[in-house]
Parts: structure tokens; C-alpha cells; sequence
């Protein structure tokens, strides 16, 4: 009986293992709906430490798909570039209130990684956040792990140092933060407004640290956006790239990003412009520069489900001129997809985290590791 189970199932992988091979690609579904007994696992972000270890934060929602609720925030490790990964990790919880938005980053200075996140309590939908009907509001707090994702602080709150009064929900990320060539730290944030006595449009905003993380900073405010992702540019200059709003009109947008350039770290921003290069249904997404050696290059990759109206259609997309103009380097996959990040391995490769599903996007968070010669042969080809 136990032969003839190992039998079949060796008959059922080995289609997907060949398919894998044969295209160079290698994945991993690293949390599933139901794994440990949680719910549903969502937002994605994932980091590399000095040591070389790879970091998949996930929340795990306990006891519903919903953002508010018990929610955990959980990591996995590999030491091996993703071809294997260890337990999960939980780095906090805090019984029935939320725990979630995981921003990672590390400071080269120390080694230490630094997890922003933020936290309400359970019983808070976000929106009685937003018009502050609410029992608690929205908080920021800051972690972090000097054995490489092994053990964590205790949250230590910054809400006061990073959230105007003004402001009504908050999110960290979600995705990871970047440290600049200078050494600053500059995550990407979203809030919500609260104008003239209701609930407002939320944008897009930074924070930073000058000092590995120990006291944060409002960095600048675009004045549109949502979710964002962030990326230094080889001038020194810092991108940032945002998840759009839902009004009327977003045909006639493109259906496009927001993207915002700064000149001063990420302190303030030029004014806001549409990138109809990249599409999107209105979600999360991640940018990254293309250093393989740590050294910033004009190439950045993005990674979104690129559809206009469906969470569906994850894709790679490359640009070699410092985002001025954008080519699809790989189709993932053309179902249902969701949030994702990435991370650039010394060898060239990358590595992409993003939820994904066969009816829904949110059935698994999958690991995929893609080869160095997609980008390449991308980059090439068009020389």
C-alpha cells in the first residue's frame, strides 16, 4: 500500500517537475490555505540577509480571508536559495487583533533585519478605521532579528514618530523596504485621510531612518496612490511606484500606475505621473533594482497581476533605461493572482513570492525562482 501511494504520487509530481526543468523554472508553495490550520496566508514580501538567507514573511489569517480578525505575521527560512525551507516562524502575534503589512529590510551597516508593520484590533474593520467609528485605530510598530529571522524583538510602537493626526488607517509596505547607497532606510507606506470631517482618499507615502532603524521619519507625500513599492535609481534618485485608486474614470487613466520620483532620499517628490507601461485591476505590486552585486544598474524588474479589471495574469516585466520605458519579460502564470515581491539572488536569478491560486488568488503564497538568462536574453535581445 505504501508502494503503491509513493508510486502514484512520484507519477503525479513528475509532470510538474519536468515542466519546471525543462523551462528552468523552479517553485515552491511555501504557505496554503488550510497548512498549520490557518485560514487563508496573504501579503507576501521577502528579503535576502548579509548571510545570504532568504526571508518569506506571510500574515496568517486564522479564521477568515478577511484583513481584520486574528491575524498572525509568520516567516519561512531557506539557507539554500530556495530549493528548501524551514518551519514557520511566527514573529508576532497578538491573540485576536491584527498583525500584519510585513516590510522587511536590512541594514548592511549590522546585518540586522528590520520589519516594519502595523497592527488594529481585531474587532476593526478598515472601514470604521477610515471614518474613526473604530475601537482602536491603526498603529506602527518596528521588530527585528539579529540571527537572520532565527528570533525576534518584541513590536516596539512609532505611531506618534510616523503618522499624522490627520491620518486614519495605515499600512506598511506591503512588500519589502530598501536601504539607500547612502545608508539611509526608506520604506513605502499608504494612509488613510480624514478631511473635513469624514473619511478621504488614501495615498501613498514614505518613512525613513537614518539610523538602522532606531527612530523613523514622514518622508514625502505624492498626494495620490495606495499601496506602493520603492526603488533607488543608479543617480541616487528614489522611485516610487503605487498601486492606483478605483474612480469612474480609470479608462481613461490607462489603468495605470502612479509613479513618483524623489531627488532627496525619499523627503519629498516631484509631482505624481501616470505609467501606462504597467497595468494593473488595482493592487499591490514590487520593484526592484536589478543588483546583482549591489551595485544599483538602469535595470529594474516589476512584478503585478497585469490585467486591467482580474487578479489574474502575474508578470515580469523588465525595463533597461531606468523605468522610462517597460518590456513583458515573463508571463508566471495567466490565472489568479494577486500580491507579490521580489528579490534579486547573487547569481542573476530572481526570486518572486506571490499568491496565487487555480480558482483564486489567494489559495497559496508560491516561491518561484527565475533564471538569470530570462532577464538577460530580454535585455539582449533588444540591444
Amino acid at each position: 500500500m505504501r508502494m503503491k501511494s509513493l508510486k502514484w504520487i512520484l507519477c503525479a509530481f513528475l509532470p510538474m517537475l519536468l515542466t519546471s526543468v525543462a523551462s528552468g523554472r523552479e517553485w515552491q508553495d511555501l504557505f496554503k490555505a488550510g497548512d498549520a490550520g490557518v485560514h487563508t496566508y496573504r501579503i507576501p514580501a521577502i528579503i535576502r540577509t548579509q548571510g545570504g538567507v532568504l526571508l518569506a514573511f506571510a500574515e496568517a489569517r486564522q479564521k477568515g480571508g478577511g484583513d481584520s480578525g486574528d491575524i498572525d505575521l509568520v516567516v519561512r527560512r531557506s539557507t539554500d536559495g530556495g530549493k528548501t525551507w524551514g518551519e514557520i516562524i511566527t514573529v508576532w502575534d497578538d491573540g485576536e487583533n491584527v498583525c500584519g503589512n510585513p516590510c522587511p529590510v536590512v541594514d548592511r551597516k549590522t546585518g540586522r533585519v528590520i520589519l516594519l508593520s502595523t497592527w488594529n484590533n481585531g474587532k476593526d474593520p478598515e472601514s470604521a478605521i477610515h471614518d474613526r467609528t473604530s475601537v482602536d485605530t491603526r498603529r506602527v510598530f518596528v521588530l527585528y532579528s539579529d540571527d537572520e529571522g532565527l528570533s525576534w524583538s518584541a513590536p516596539r510602537e512609532i505611531t506618534g514618530r510616523v503618522k499624522k493626526k490627520s491620518w486614519t488607517w495605515y499600512a506598511t509596505g506591503p512588500c519589502h523596504a530598501i536601504q539607500l547607497t547612502g545608508g539611509r532606510i526608506v520604506a513605502p507606506c499608504d494612509h488613510g485621510n480624514y478631511i473635513d470631517g469624514k473619511a478621504g482618499e488614501s495615498t501613498s507615502h514614505v518613512i525613513y531612518s537614518d539610523n538602522g532603524g532606531r527612530t523613523w521619519k514622514i518622508g514625502g507625500d505624492p498626494g495620490v496612490g495606495n499601496e506602493s513599492t520603492v526603488t533607488e535609481l543608479p543617480g541616487g534618485e528614489v522611485m516610487l511606484n503605487m498601486r492606483g485608486t478605483r474612480p469612474k474614470d480609470r479608462k481613461s487613466l490607462g489603468y495605470a500606475r502612479w509613479v513618483a520620483i524623489s531627488h532627496d532620499g525619499g523627503k519629498s517628490f516631484d509631482a505624481p505621473f501616470l505609467e501606462k507601461g504597467l497595468v494593473e485591476p488595482v493592487c499591490n505590486a514590487s520593484i526592484i533594482n536589478y543588483a546583482t552585486d549591489g551595485r544599483l544598474t538602469d535595470t529594474l524588474l516589476f512584478s503585478n497581476p497585469a490585467d486591467t479589471t482580474q487578479r489574474r495574469n502575474m508578470t515580469l516585466h523588465l525595463s533597461r533605461d531606468r523605468g522610462r520605458t517597460w518590456e513583458k519579460a515573463l508571463v508566471l502564470t495567466e490565472g489568479p493572482t494577486a500580491y507579490s515581491d521580489l528579490v534579486v539572488l547573487p547569481d542573476g536569478d530572481v526570486g518572486i513570492f506571490y499568491e496565487c491560486g487555480d480558482k483564486r488568488p489567494y489559495e497559496r503564497i508560491r516561491f518561484e525562482r527565475i533564471p538569470a538568462s530570462v532577464i538577460r536574453l530580454n535585455r539582449d535581445s533588444a540591444q
